[in-house]
């Protein structure tokens, strides 16, 4: 009994994040597990124009650095929440190298300044970098999804202070969205990318978890109520 509970709470958890609300899985809305299995919902996903269109993410070797044109190594950034504080991240490029290229492009191009975070569970996560703020947007280009369902060895888990990409049911489909996992959340291993964890500022995680209020069912925060990234900072290897 006591195991049929455990699973019934991680597919309660997954059904929560599956979608920001049954009206955008149309849209192909982006989430820690699970979204719009349509291909033709990818428009939606991918209509990026204006000021967000000369923000997408780099395509050229030159541009993204590193052997193949993907970063290795550790590196490390600082999120910068308004009126929250600062959480430095340590990205591994070694285990989710397309993963950290595609974050460290954006945050070098200033993607995620003055976006916010629309979808927060206590317990589980808070899940950000939509710039239309619906759960269905992101950044100009898609993503290989590096968790080992997608054929990917990634060993990084999905514990306490991870960070990670969001993304739709297509494997490929990761942009621009990501969480922070507030508690261990294990059961998304390999089927989401995580590329590195938090090494300090776990409180605000904390804060923004447990303090954030107005949440609808599916975690999805109003306007109002949403912590703002002042800036994402990239502070080198």
């Amino acid at each position: 009994m006591k195991k049929r509970t455990i699973i019934l709470a991680a597919l309660l958890l997954t059904a929560l994040l599956a979608g920001c609300g049954a009206a955008n899985k149309e849209k192909g809305a982006q989430n820690a597990p699970e979204a719009n299995a349509e291909e033709g919902s990818r428009k939606d996903q991918t209509d990026v124009s204006g000021e967000d269109a000369a923000k997408a993410v780099p395509e050229t070797k030159e541009e993204t650095g590193g052997d193949g044109g993907l970063l290795t190594g550790r590196h490390y950034v600082e999120i910068h929440i308004k009126d929250k504080g600062v959480i430095t991240v340590e990205l591994d490029a070694d285990s989710a190298p397309v993963s950290v290229t595609n974050f460290v492009n954006l945050t070098k191009a200033g993607f995620y300044d003055g976006l916010t975070f629309h979808r927060i569970i206590e317990g589980f996560m808070m899940q950000g970098g939509d710039p239309e703020g619906t759960g269905a947007g992101g950044s100009e280009e898609s993503i290989k999804g590096e968790f080992s369902n997608n054929g990917v060895d990634n060993p990084l888990s999905h514990t306490r202070g991870a960070i990670s990409m969001a993304r739709s049911q297509l494997p490929d489909s990761a942009r621009s969205q990501f969480f922070i996992v507030h508690k261990d959340s294990t059961f998304l291993d390999g089927d989401y990318a995580a590329f590195g964890y938090v090494t300090s500022g776990i409180e605000i995680v904390d804060d923004i978890c447990e303090n954030t209020t107005g949440q609808d069912a599916n975690g999805v925060v109003p306007m109002e109520n949403r912590p703002v990234i002042e800036k994402i900072e990239y502070l080198g290897e």
